[in-house]
This record gives structure tokens, C-alpha cells and sequence, in this order.
């Protein structure tokens, strides 16, 4: 089996600094899928979608960095798990409000599942409601 480990974690920094599916999809399958249970990624059911969206939150939390707290992977099962803290300052425009000035600090949890030596399945574990209420996103 290839290293599930180095490809999580090549995958995670592309994913986090906003590359896009351009420069996330080499540790994809095509056609690999993703969930979470937080209402701003609600429609999003693609990896490709996600990593698009994470791209596209950075253009309105453009100081926007993890902070790697945890990464585990599990052979017998082929995944990986990464657990980190987002930060970030909503500064930038085209977000869902002008620019609020307010910062988050949250985290989250990354569940990547392997077939091969590739991602084909990724579980998002985010409390949503927090970082958006730090954002001034909500009451």
C-alpha cells in the first residue's frame, strides 16, 4: 500500500492554503466524494466541490491558516484523520456579508478515506454555528 500518510498530509496543505481542485485533485479519485454536517457546506458533495469552496473562502479570509493539532492514520482501515484549528479575519470581499473585521479560531476534523493511494471519500467535522457566529455571520 502506498504512503496514505504523506498523501493525507500533501492533500491537507493544498486543501488548507487554497489551491483548489487544481492542486488538490493529484491525491483524488475523480470522482471522490465528501460530507459534512454543517449547513454552509449543505449542498456540497464532491471533493472537488469542497476543495473549490475552500478556495473560495480564502478569498474573503485571506489570512485565513491552519493549525495543525493532530494527524493519525489507521492502515487497517485506510484513512487518515486531521485535526487542526482554522483561523482566520473576515477582511476580504465576497463573502455572504461586506467584510465584518471579526476573526474565528475554530476547530475541525478531517476524515480521509483511502482507495489505493488515493482519496475517495473525505468527512468534514466542523461546528459551523461557532466560526460563523466569531465571523458576525449570524446573531
Amino acid at each position: 500500500m502506498a504512503n496514505i500518510t504523506s498523501i493525507a498530509e500533501a492533500f491537507f496543505d493544498a486543501c488548507e492554503t487554497g489551491q483548489g481542485w487544481s492542486g488538490c485533485s493529484e491525491y483524488c479519485t475523480p470522482d471522490a466524494t465528501f460530507a459534512a454536517q454543517a449547513e454552509p457546506l449543505a449542498g456540497v458533495t464532491t471533493l472537488e466541490g469542497y476543495c473549490e469552496w475552500m478556495k473560495g473562502l480564502l478569498t474573503f479570509v485571506p489570512d485565513g491558516k491552519y493549525d495543525l493539532k493532530s494527524f493519525a492514520t489507521d492502515t487497517e482501515r485506510a484513512s487518515v484523520c486531521a485535526y487542526a484549528v482554522f483561523h482566520g479575519t473576515h477582511t476580504g470581499e465576497g463573502g455572504p456579508l461586506p467584510p465584518t473585521g471579526k476573526s474565528t479560531a475554530t476547530d475541525y476534523v478531517y476524515v480521509m478515506t483511502f482507495e489505493g493511494d488515493k482519496i475517495h471519500h473525505m468527512t468534514k467535522i466542523w461546528n459551523a454555528d461557532w466560526a460563523l457566529r466569531e465571523l458576525g455571520w449570524t446573531a
